[in-house]
């Protein structure tokens, strides 16, 4: 027989299965084991998430809709400050009953693992280069310090040298196409 490994995110389903039309909501809050991402941010082990489960039964198997809750741990991207985001995910997914037929998610023993279908949402809505604030400035390129810090600091100079060939361009004043009016004026007489 294999031991079936214990997990906080396996959910029992034993009063739902094969009960076409039940359903039971399951609030729960568990620890990661381990780490949920490898970024600049991730949710750390031993963080708590919070899950709030709804489980139907379908013949099929069992409908189960989430929203997890955690918070991300990191620095800035721009700043590097540690920083803390809170991370928010939904997600529905099918665990069919056992077929014969190759499923990605199947109920096993009258339980469903939640788990791996947590760790791939949380991962997904991690940012990729987070921020502190929308608009952080970084750090001096000269001196390192963190400008949000040292307002003294900011000067035009420390604008993105990448974008100093657009800075001779002025914006010009549209009012609009001439030739999109006459163009809907030939389509309305038509």
């Amino acid at each position: 027989m294999v031991a079936i490994k214990h997990s906080p995110f396996r959910v029992n389903v034993r009063d739902l299965v094969n009960r076409p039309g039940e359903m039971r909501e399951h609030p729960f809050t568990a620890v990661a084991a381990d780490q949920m991402g490898e970024g600049l941010v991730a949710v750390r082990a031993g963080s708590e998430l919070d899950v709030d489960v709804r489980l139907e039964s379908v013949h099929e198997g069992i409908l189960v809709t989430a929203e997890v809750d955690a918070v991300a741990e990191g620095e800035c991207g721009r700043c590097l400050i540690d920083i803390a985001l809170p991370v928010e995910v939904e997600f529905q997914e099918l665990f069919g009953y056992h077929s014969g037929e190759a499923i990605e998610y199947e109920v096993q023993d009258d339980h469903v693992d939640l788990e791996p279908l947590i760790r791939d949402a949380v991962v997904l809505a991690l940012p990729f280069q987070p921020v502190c604030r929308p608009d952080c400035p970084g750090l001096d390129l000269e001196t390192g310090l963190r400008l949000a810090d040292h307002p003294e600091l900011v000067t035009p100079e420390h604008s993105d040298p990448r974008w100093s060939a657009l800075a001779g361009f002025q914006a010009s004043e549209d009012n609009g196409s001439d030739d999109a009016s006459d163009a809907d004026q030939q389509r309305e007489e038509r």
